[in-house]
């Protein structure tokens, strides 16, 4: 037992250097950027287009925080403004699909999918849906009321207190990552050499075979749902290596999670808002899903096109 739990612990601290090269420079850059005129200006500059959405000219700033740093700047943003109800739900939902875009796409893009795809999936799905909610929800032109939240900016006035915020970010979301990381990877150590893995693959191997995928994928699946991307991308980096985890595979996989990861946490956050929270996880489940299975279908049905080319070619070059 404690040579898995070494080995374990070796892949978890592996893992978190990986990634850990990744988020931190990254959580440091957009840190300091937030008090940069970098992120004002890009505010102002997109604010005109959030009209397009059913949006005002205000939801421009916890749009762009959201994406730049997490959902908890996102919602502390949402806070700092007077929103109809309906708005704030267009927000939670575009935010629900494409938050914290720097630090997730770069870390998922270690799995070896480019980024811009992630990048794409989420910010399309984002738009999307809140053109829709748009269009389709009449009501909802009260105010939100936030309950007892509030939200304290702090206010940092010189360079030394900036970079010093900055790097006090880095290191807490490298720190973070290892809490979760390390513990996860030596429990899927354990679960991997018991054979439970096998066991647990094949209770998901139903689900994974409708989304197009094979059973082995299920792991990375579940991990993605429960604990996010950023974190969950240290077991879809294992899984390549030591499951066999297809590119194709781990490709559908990252779809289906970018619209969908993190449920519990990122449905339960919205909570304060008082907006309904429910509508919000199903309409990520099934965007999810039917997404999955369309670009599943489709992949196939190109597959085959390609092995039949071929097969034909063949015959008339034998002929």
């Amino acid at each position: 037992m404690s040579g898995i739990l070494k080995r374990g612990l070796k892949q978890g601290l592996q893992t978190t250097w990986t990634l850990g090269k990744v988020i931190f420079p990254i959580s440091l850059i957009v840190t300091i950027l937030q008090y940069t005129p970098v992120l004002p200006w890009i505010i102002d500059k997109i604010s005109p287009l959030m009209e397009l959405i059913g949006l005002s000219g205000e939801a421009a700033v916890p749009i762009v925080l959201g994406n730049a740093l997490n959902l908890y700047a996102g919602i502390g943003a949402i806070i700092s403004f007077d929103f109809t109800i309906k708005e704030v739900f267009i927000m939670a939902i575009m935010l629900s699909f494409s938050h914290n875009l720097f630090i997730e796409s770069a870390v998922a893009s270690k799995v070896g999918i480019k980024w811009w795809i992630i990048v794409g999936v989420r910010v399309g799905l984002a738009l999307v849906a809140a053109t829709i909610i748009n269009f389709v929800w009449t009501g909802g032109e009260e105010l939100a009321n936030y309950g007892l939240i509030s939200h304290e900016a702090e206010a940092l006035t010189s360079w030394k207190e900036i970079i010093v915020a900055g790097l006090q970010t880095a290191i807490i979301a490298v720190i973070q990552l290892a809490v979760i990381v390390i513990p996860l990877m030596i429990i899927m150590q354990i679960l991997r050499e018991k054979g439970w893995l096998t066991k647990l693959s094949n209770g998901f191997a139903p689900f994974t075979k409708v989304l197009g995928m094979e059973k082995n994928t299920s792991m990375t699946l579940v991990a993605g749902l429960t604990i996010g991307l950023a974190y969950g991308a240290g077991l879809m980096i294992q899984a390549v290596k030591e499951d066999n985890v297809s590119k194709r595979d781990m490709t559908l996989a990252l779809i289906f999670l970018v619209a969908c990861h993190a449920v519990v946490e990122d449905t339960l956050i919205f909570l304060p808002l008082g907006i309904p929270v429910w509508p919000l996880l199903l309409i990520r489940l099934i965007t999810a899903i039917v997404l999955t299975i369309i670009i599943a279908f489709i992949w196939r049905r190109l597959a085959e096109r390609k092995r039949k080319g071929h097969t034909n070619e063949h015959s008339y070059n034998t002929i």
